[in-house]
């Protein structure tokens, strides 16, 4: 069996991290892993249901993703969380419960975010129509250090998918393809 750890995106909304999450799943699958993803949105819908926006319920929902992905982890699985986790300290908190734990900052500026962006959210954020929306009218908090920044507006998914994997390795969170395990 494989050693689990947690590999963790945070980024903006629509900035990649679902799809790269997604990307990165089934190279490892096809790699022999065990991987779980935990998605934002999914969980939202099924471990965090009721919980609003507040930075309290924010902060909720991300321990619960965390406590997961480490109950993953330490048998044997590979947990991917894909969820915006706007607030460093907790990023850190989450990291301090793993005993394994990479960090993946997916970066995309929010002009770029707005013109991607085909349900309008950026733009009536911007206009103030939203309230309380990550990286426009409540706060996001880059990672100081992660173990990688992936661009999402210079890089396409599959040079951010080689550059995420390539780092895995040099880092020794998994061999590379065709290596011994």
């Amino acid at each position: 069996m494989s050693e689990g750890f947690t590999l963790w995106f945070t980024g903006l909304s629509g900035a990649g991290k679902s799809t790269l999450a997604n990307l990165v799943a089934e190279e490892l699958r096809g790699r022999g892993h065990r991987v779980e993803i935990l998605d934002g949105d999914e969980v939202r819908t099924n471990l965090s249901k009721g919980l609003g926006f507040s930075k309290e319920d924010r902060d909720t929902n991300i321990r619960r993703i965390g406590w997961v992905c480490r109950l993953l982890a330490r048998n044997g699985v590979i947990a991917i969380s894909a969820a915006i986790s706007p607030y460093r300290e907790i990023r850190d908190e989450v990291r301090g419960i793993h005993d394994r734990f990479f960090e993946a900052f997916v970066h995309c500026p929010i002009p770029t975010l707005a013109e991607r962006d085909v349900k309008g959210l950026y733009k009536k954020a911007l206009a103030g129509e939203i309230k309380n929306f990550t990286g426009v009218s409540d706060p996001y908090e880059e990672p100081l250090n992660p173990e990688i920044i992936l661009n999402s507006e210079t890089e396409t998914k599959e040079q951010s998918l080689a550059r995420l994997l390539a780092a895995l390795e040099a880092q020794k969170f998994i061999f590379p393809s065709g290596g011994a395990r």
